[in-house]
Order: C-alpha cells, then sequence, then structure tokens
C-alpha cells in the first residue's frame, strides 16, 4: 500500500508542465502542495508563477532569488576546473539542478513536508539530477515523479489535460506550444518539436541570448576580465558580484553573436539527444579563465587538471554533485587556484572569442628563459643530456 502523502514541496516554474503537475498531485494524492520556484536569472518576471500558482490553490508558494548563490557556489567551482561535458558542454542545466533540489530539501523541512516532486522526465537526465540530490542531503525524503506515474505521456496529452483544467497554455509566434527550455543566468537551452531531427537546423527566431554572429558588429568588442584565485572579479576594471558579473558577460558575449551550441549528447540514461544552447557570458569566461591559468598554473597542476576534468564534467552531468568524490575532486581543483590571479583581454567578434593579452603579478613565465636572444638563464648544452635520457628506452627498443 502507498503511503499516504501529507504536503509535498514542487519544484515550480509556473510553466505548462508544473502547472499541470500541481493539479495532478493535488487530485491523485489529496495532498497540500508547497511550490518552490528558483529566480537562477532565467529572465521574465517571476510574480506570474506566484500568482499562478495561488489560483492553483497551493498551500505555501516560494519564490526565491538564487542568483548570486547559483553563480558563487556552484557556477564558479564549476568554471575553475575548465568543465566541459563531452568537450564542449558548458553544463548550463546540470549545475542549476544541485542548488534547486538543496532548497527544496531545506524547504520541505522547514515546511514539514514528507515528500518532494519535480517535472522531470522519465527520458532524461534531470530526474536523476534532483533525485539524486534529494537522497544525499535527506535519504528518508520521499520522491514523486509525476512522468513516471501518469498517463500524460505526450505532448499532446498533456495539453488536453490542461485544457480540460483550464490551465493557461504558452504559445510561440507562430501560436504553437514553444520549444522545451531550459534557462538559468549561465545558459537556456532547447530542445524537442523540429529538433528532434539532428539533421534540421534551428529556426533563428529561437534564439532569445544572442544575435546571429552574421549580423553582430562588425567592430570587435576587447574586454579585460581580472581574476583572483580562479574566480573572475571585474570586467574592464569594474568590480562585480558573481552574477552582475555573469550578466555583464552574456550582454557582451549575446551582441557578438557568442555562445551558441548545436550539440548531440550522451544522457546518463543512455540514449543520445540533440539540444540547442545559449550560453554567451559563460563561453566568454571558459577562455578567460583558461588563459589565465596558462600564464600562473605550473604545467604538471596544469595538465593533472586536464586529466580530471571530462570526470568531474561528468559526475555534474549525471548529477553526483552532492558526492564525496565530486567534493574531492572539488578541493583538488580549488588547491590550484591560489595563485590563478591578474587580467586576460579578450576580442569578441562575429561568434567567437579570442585571447589577445594576460598579465599577472603570480605569473609564471619568464621572458628570459623563453627569450630568442641571448641570455645568460639558460644554458642550451643541457638539452643534450636531457634528450639522450629521455630516448634512452627507444635506443634499447632497437637492439
Amino acid at each position: 500500500m502507498q503511503k499516504k502523502i501529507k504536503k509535498v514541496v514542487l519544484a515550480y516554474s509556473g510553466g505548462l508542465d508544473t502547472s499541470i503537475i500541481l493539479r495532478w498531485l493535488q487530485e491523485t494524492y489529496g495532498c497540500e502542495v508547497v511550490t518552490f520556484t528558483a529566480d537562477l536569472g532565467q529572465g521574465g518576471e517571476l510574480e506570474p508563477a506566484r500568482r499562478k500558482a495561488e489560483t492553483m490553490g497551493a498551500s505555501q508558494i516560494y519564490v526565491e532569488d538564487l542568483r548570486e548563490e547559483f553563480v558563487r557556489d556552484f557556477v564558479f567551482p564549476m568554471f575553475r576546473a575548465n568543465t566541459h561535458y563531452e568537450g564542449v558542454y558548458l553544463l548550463g542545466t546540470s549545475i542549476a539542478r544541485p542548488l534547486i533540489a538543496k532548497r527544496q530539501i531545506e524547504i520541505a523541512i522547514e515546511t514539514g513536508a514528507d515528500a518532494v516532486a519535480h517535472g522531470a522526465t522519465g527520458k532524461g537526465n534531470d530526474q536523476v539530477r534532483f533525485e539524486l540530490g534529494y537522497y544525499a542531503l535527506k535519504p528518508d525524503i520521499k520522491v514523486i515523479a509525476p512522468w513516471r506515474e501518469w498517463d500524460l505521456t505526450s505532448r499532446t496529452k498533456l495539453i488536453e489535460y490542461a485544457e480540460r483544467h483550464q490551465i493557461p497554455i504558452a504559445k510561440d509566434k507562430r501560436g504553437e506550444a514553444p520549444y522545451s527550455t531550459d534557462a538559468n543566468l549561465l545558459h537556456i537551452s532547447y530542445e524537442g518539436k523540429v529538433l528532434e531531427d539532428p539533421w534540421v537546423a534551428p529556426d533563428e527566431d529561437m534564439f532569445t541570448r544572442s544575435v546571429a554572429p552574421e549580423k553582430a558588429p562588425d567592430e570587435p568588442t576587447i574586454i579585460e576580465i581580472d581574476f583572483e584565485r580562479g574566480d573572475a572579479v571585474a570586467v574592464d576594471g569594474k568590480k562585480l558580484t558573481p552574477a552582475a558579473l555573469l550578466t555583464r558577460l552574456n550582454d557582451l558575449g549575446g551582441a557578438n553573436g557568442i555562445g551558441r551550441l548545436d550539440l548531440v549528447e550522451n544522457r546518463y540514461v543512455g540514449m543520445k539527444s540533440r539540444g540547442i544552447y545559449e550560453t554567451p557570458g559563460g563561453t566568454i569566461l571558459a577562455a578567460a579563465h583558461r588563459a589565465m591559468e596558462s600564464l600562473t598554473l605550473d604545467s604538471g597542476a596544469s595538465h593533472l587538471k586536464d586529466e580530471i576534468m571530462p570526470r568531474y564534467a561528468a559526475l555534474i552531468y549525471n548529477g553526483y554533485w552532492w558526492s564525496p568524490e565530486r567534493e574531492m575532486l572539488q578541493a583538488l581543483i580549488d588547491k590550484s587556484q591560489k595563485n590563478v590571479t591578474g587580467t586576460v583581454r579578450l576580442k569578441l567578434y562575429k561568434g567567437s572569442v579570442s585571447v589577445s593579452g594576460r598579465k599577472s603579478p603570480l605569473s609564471l613565465y619568464s621572458q628570459q628563459h623563453v627569450t630568442f636572444e641571448e641570455d645568460s638563464v639558460y644554458d642550451q648544452k643541457d638539452a643534450a643530456g636531457f634528450i639522450k635520457l629521455n630516448a634512452l628506452r627507444l635506443r634499447l627498443l632497437k637492439k
């Protein structure tokens, strides 16, 4: 017999899926529903979500601005590792889930709720990310995943349910249900509809955070980013909070057509999926951080970071932010950032980011050693012994 649920905390966006879930939870479980809407910088007003939750009978409503915590405690630690999943994806969706899960569990404890619920489908990664977070933070919590329980197994059935229950349905510019999107201060993603065919190119009017590269300004934008211990702290000399800094980079990147990605990725559950991403500020930040490390990070430390990065990226993508192994890797990564301090100059131009300069008071770059001119610090004759010792095993193979 299924345990009776008295109160559930729902991760609530105010969109079609979670609005349907709110009503479905009330009907199916006869329980109180507490809604939690996190402002992670997705854009737009969140008050409509509050009003919608009120209209639909939520017993308590939480709408919280978590932008600074999101960038400071989740995005920035991830970027210290130069993290890219499968070489290209900056993990904009993945990195938001542990924060949402954390706050949901906190609200469940505050309100005495005995369950939490999310709107992730049974085909995707987010169900794993949310639930691994829930169980890591509160092992005895009851989790409700409507997509794995109900019979509303298609977009068409969802819309029919919404119409029966007079739940408003958002429309795109053509009067159709919009793409499935996820947005926060780091990125926005688009999935579904014609994008399910990996051969079909996306329509230009789909994009919301960047101009088309070919329509970007004909003159490059030159910017400087200051770093302290691995984190960006200023743009063009102006100190900014983490969220304000990422917002500024989003504006600069979007105006120059930077950060678009068309990706077929390998989901944790086993299938491939196609998504379109816009990550303008994150694309700039990743390039700048890598350049800052190139000047200040020892080669052994740098190469070790490159070796562990794919493992670290997979942990975040697969939902293991709260795992001991991710925390162990984070400690190593954070240790490496002690001297990653200085300034990087970048050129933004028609979809591209290129580094044009870097400087640091803690630089390991020695012009005396590397110069092609005469120097007094490096004896080139020493290289002969170095090469012979490293060639020894290769020479022995031929005997």
